[in-house]
This record gives structure tokens, C-alpha cells and sequence, in this order.
């Protein structure tokens, strides 16, 4: 259900969608503060809840910056040779790499994040009414092994990736690339995504916003930042763009008790 409805959207314009991928669809930050709080975990006199809950307050504080470093390299011409060399380390590391152990960084990377709550069965249906993409600062094959393990990559037109344009988020160009895959005006996407470049890139394409907390971004700087909604998981958009097919509310975010 809506949590923030900063203006209402014009449902009337929306016909495709363009999908963030880890915090969005993918539940990241969880996989993330599991692997940090292990670490932390070894740390005397902060253990068990207290190690998870500094690891989450971690996370939820780098992921804005992180983002923008990101946003950085792309704007100075130097996320591509990062990238590619960050590649060529993981592929020299995944050589001399034990497969069983599972300690190693980069082999974690490699499980499959779980699928945010709901969202599975969200995109089956939203699949049927409008063409979706996703665009990531992540690599396109990282995204694409992880919707053909849960079985959703035939539902998307394309996916944008760290290296499919030549700007990343927050510039518009990945979502500029996601409306033409698609065949629509980039004002007629929907951007979905849980952090402030998630919802700058549909702002700069002309695009409208729709923020959520089940990631990495706060309330405060995703209104702040544009969003023209905020739900508080991803599977709550079923209801905001096809409420007749979500009437029971099965949605992935608990409903207020009747007083």
C-alpha cells in the first residue's frame, strides 16, 4: 500500500516499467549485512543481534555514497577501466580460489540473493499488461544469472547493466536505452528503485518515480529527492497499478488493524 503519496502518478501515462535490481528486486542488503555481521560477529562483546544491527546501520549509511562514487567515476570516463579490472582481479581470484571455500568474498557474490518478498509473483502479473526492463549499476550477466534463477527473465525486454551505455544512473541514458528496447517515450517509463539515484535517473529522463524502502534508502532523502511515491515494499506496486488483481492485498507489507 502507498506509504507516501508525494503526488499522485498519472497511471494514465505508464506504460512500461524499468526496474532497480538489488534492493529493488534482489533483497541485497540483507545479503550484505549477513556477510558484514559475520565479520563483526568475531568482534568481542558484539555479538549475535547487536553485530547484525550495526552491520545494517553500515550498509544502510555507504550505500548513498557508494552510489555516489560510482556516479563519479562515470562522470570523469573511469568506470569502465575500473570495471574491467575489477573483472580481470576477480577472474585471477577465482582461479586460485578453493570452490568450497565460502568465506571468500567473491564466491559469496556468486549465491543468489533471495527475491524481495512478493516480488516473484508481482512481475508474473505486471508482465502481462506492461514491457519491463531492469537497469543496474551491476553487470548485465550478474543480473541476468540472477532472474533466470528465479525464472523471471523471459518477463523483461532487456537489461541494462554497468557497461550497456556509456552513463551510468544517476544520468539517463540507461533509461533512456530501457524506453527504446521497449518502444516507448522515456516519459512514459516508470522508475522503480530504493535509493536516491534510482529515482534522480527517472527524474532526469522525464520519467515518473516510485520509490521504495525495502532497501537501501531512507524516506526522508527518497522524497526528498523526487520520488512521486513511496510504498514500503516493491510488491506493493501490484496494487498501486493493478489493484483488481491484488484484492485480497496480498502484498508482501503488513496491513494496519481495524481499531
Amino acid at each position: 500500500m502507498p506509504r507516501v503519496p508525494v503526488q499522485a502518478l498519472d497511471l494514465s501515462r505508464v506504460r512500461a516499467l524499468c526496474f532497480d535490481v538489488d534492493g529493488t528486486i534482489a533483497d541485497t542488503d540483507d545479503h550484505l549485512v549477513a556477510q558484514l555481521a559475520a565479520m563483526i560477529d568475531t568482534v568481542p562483546l558484539v555479538s549475535g543481534r547487536r553485530s547484525e544491527r550495526l552491520a545494517r546501520q553500515i550498509v544502510m549509511g555507504l550505500e548513498t555514497p557508494v552510489h555516489g562514487a560510482y556516479a563519479l567515476l562515470d562522470q570523469l570516463g573511469l568506470d569502465v577501466p575500473i570495471s574491467r579490472l575489477r573483472e580481470r582481479l576477480k577472474q585471477a581470484r577465482q582461479r586460485g580460489a578453493d570452490p568450497a571455500n565460502t568465506r571468500n568474498i567473491e564466491a559469496l557474490d556468486e549465491v543468489p540473493h533471495d527475491m524481495v518478498a512478493g516480488v516473484q509473483e508481482m512481475l508474473v502479473k505486471l508482465a502481462a499488461h506492461y514491457p519491463m526492463c531492469t537497469i543496474s549499476t551491476g553487470t548485465a550477466p550478474r543480473v541476468e544469472r540472477f532472474l533466470e534463477h528465479y525464472g523471471v527473465r523471459q518477463l523483461f525486454t532487456a537489461v541494462v547493466g554497468a557497461q550497456t551505455t556509456r552513463r551510468m544512473k544517476p544520468h539517463p541514458e540507461p533509461l533512456f536505452h530501457a524506453a527504446k528496447a521497449m518502444g516507448v517515450e522515456p516519459s512514459a517509463c516508470l522508475m522503480i528503485g530504493d535509493t536516491t539515484i534510482d529515482v534522480r535517473t527517472g527524474v532526469a529522463a522525464g520519467a515518473q518515480t516510485v520509490a521504495v524502502l525495502c532497501g537501501f534508502g531512507t524516506e526522508g532523502e527518497l522524497v526528498e529527492a523526487g520520488a512521486q511515491l513511496v510504498l514500503r515494499t516493491t510488491s506493493d506496486l501490484l496494487n498501486v497499478l493493478r489493484p483488481a488483481e491484488d484484492a485480497l492485498g496480498k502484498t508482501a507489507s503488513p496491513q494496519p488493524k481495524q481499531s
